[in-house]
């Protein structure tokens, strides 16, 4: 936790008059609220949650959320009793087809081993992109979203949320939302401390949802 902290405070240090929009943002929502790098017990549950998150607001997420956890009887979710749940009670849960398609997906692959969740906190952010997105349903947003909010890196950049590329567009008084493809280039100059950028760009839309929905 301790070191988190400190890596924390360098990456806000390393951004400090990169960018004078970046510089005013920093001064009006002060230092980035990003939590530290969860558990590993917690992982799977993260992850398995994120996936009841995609494409939906916060609250109705929550809510779809709670039912698949009391269902499983779990504070923490485990793949071992979704799997044992299996496919009815999830759906009645209010996930979608998909949904419970990919979270059983996930389940099956962690509990035999060929997604070591206990392991990724060794590998570079590309190499738990490139092992989480071979999960059905989980795309690289998924996986960035894990490799901030659940492993606490600190340098990524979701060049694809909707949330960060409008919170860029109008932080820096863009005419447009900047394309996605476009967003590799405006985040460059951040290199280090992305996670910290994106984070600020949530708070630029007045909406801190957009980035984790």
């Amino acid at each position: 936790m301790a070191r988190m902290r400190a890596a924390l405070v360098a990456a806000h240090t390393h951004l400090d008059g990169l960018d004078p929009v970046l510089d005013r943002l920093m001064a009006q929502h002060g230092p980035a609220k990003l939590p530290a790098a969860a558990p590993a017990g917690r992982r799977f549950h993260d992850l398995a949650e994120s996936i009841a998150y995609q494409q939906l607001n916060g609250k109705a997420a929550a809510t779809i959320w709670g039912r698949v956890a009391a269902a499983a009887e779990e504070t923490i979710v485990t793949p071992q009793r979704l799997l044992a749940l299996g496919e009815v009670p999830l759906r009645a849960a209010g996930l979608s087809g998909s949904k419970t398609k990919s979270m059983l997906d996930l389940s099956t692959r962690v509990a035999s081993g060929e997604i070591a969740l206990g392991r990724v906190g060794v590998l570079e952010d590309e190499a738990v992109i490139e092992s989480l997105v071979k999960v059905w349903g989980i795309g690289r947003w998924t996986a960035q979203m894990f490799l901030m909010f659940t492993l606490g890196r600190l340098d990524v950049w979701p060049e694809g949320d909707y949330g960060v590329r409008a919170g860029y567009g109008k932080a820096w008084g863009l005419t447009e939302m900047p394309k996605e493809v476009e967003m590799p280039t405006l985040g460059a100059p951040f290199a280090g401390a992305r996670s910290l950028v994106a984070w600020y760009c949530w708070r630029a839309t007045d909406s801190a949802e957009t980035g984790r929905t």
